[in-house]
């Protein structure tokens, strides 16, 4: 008979969470730890720290959407301007509407309001109107530390020029002072006349005014819609522009202003640089 401390004993088992000889506990299987490096904007994978951000991200400003309102806005005048353009070219009942005012001749029926409507006709000329918004602009900008205003005006009256400007070269029309055939629509004639510059450069120059505004916004945009129109009736009355060339006139003008929210970004960027380079 064997004795209690010689008996059989049941052989102890080691916890199966030690390996090794000195009982360490296994490292659970996971990716290896990422060395931390400098962060890298715009990469993925080593180095970075998350997804490619975008440019809002980065402080850039982002390309801003067009409202539907807007949109539909824009895409009504840009018709009625291409309604207008083809009337024009295709010598339709709008080619007689201008004769029938040309014809006319207000200046001659109603000869007192000539040397009033002659003054008045300035504020759409383009050199002394820019003067003028841009010594304002000049004064705001400084007041608020900022060149937004000079720039949105400076982009504004260039997407005027080249848009209006390359539609009067292609069309080429002459004046009511100097039209040759009654009931032509005088096109392709060297003339510089279509659509009016007058017109579409009172709509973008008191529209920008307006659209910079921030209290009187609205009131603003009233009186510079007022000025556009007047402007373009002074030059029916004084003979210096056809009714089609008014109405592309305020069609073009408008278009510009509508396109101004899309080029806030370029605008921001321009800033931007010119602030830096100045700061040097």
């Amino acid at each position: 008979m064997q004795s209690r401390s010689t008996a059989a004993r049941i052989p102890r088992q080691e916890p199966e969470n030690r390996t090794g000889d000195r009982g360490e506990l296994p490292v659970p299987d996971r990716a290896p730890a990422r060395v931390p490096g400098p962060t890298r904007p715009g990469l993925t994978g080593p180095g970075s720290t998350g997804p490619c951000p975008t440019g809002r991200d980065r402080g850039e400003p982002g390309w801003p959407p067009m409202s539907r309102r807007r949109a539909a806005l824009f895409a009504g005048t840009f018709a009625v301007y291409l309604l207008v353009l083809a009337g024009v070219l295709l010598n339709t009942d709008l080619v007689d509407l201008d004769w029938s005012v040309r014809l006319l001749r207000p200046y001659e029926r109603w000869p007192s309001l000539e040397p009033v409507l002659n003054a008045w006709v300035v504020v759409g000329q383009r050199g002394p109107s820019a003067i003028a918004a841009f010594a304002w602009l000049l004064w705001r900008a400084r007041r608020l530390g900022r060149l937004r205003p000079l720039l949105v005006m400076g982009v504004a009256l260039l997407l005027l020029n080249v848009t209006v400007g390359a539609v009067k070269i292609v069309t080429g029309r002459l004046g009511p002072h100097y039209a040759q055939y009654v009931g032509s629509p005088e096109l392709f004639s060297g003339g510089t006349i279509f659509p009016s510059g007058h017109t579409a450069n009172a709509v973008v120059t008191w529209g920008v005014l307006a659209y910079l505004a921030v209290r009187w916004r609205r009131t603003g945009a009233v009186i510079a819609a007022a000025t556009a129109c007047s402007i373009g009736l002074t030059t029916v009355y004084l003979g210096t522009h056809w009714v089609s060339d008014v109405l592309a006139g305020w069609a073009a003008g408008l278009l510009v202003l509508l396109c101004l929210p899309l080029l806030e970004p370029l605008v921001a960027v321009a800033e931007q640089r010119l602030n830096r380079r100045f700061a040097r």
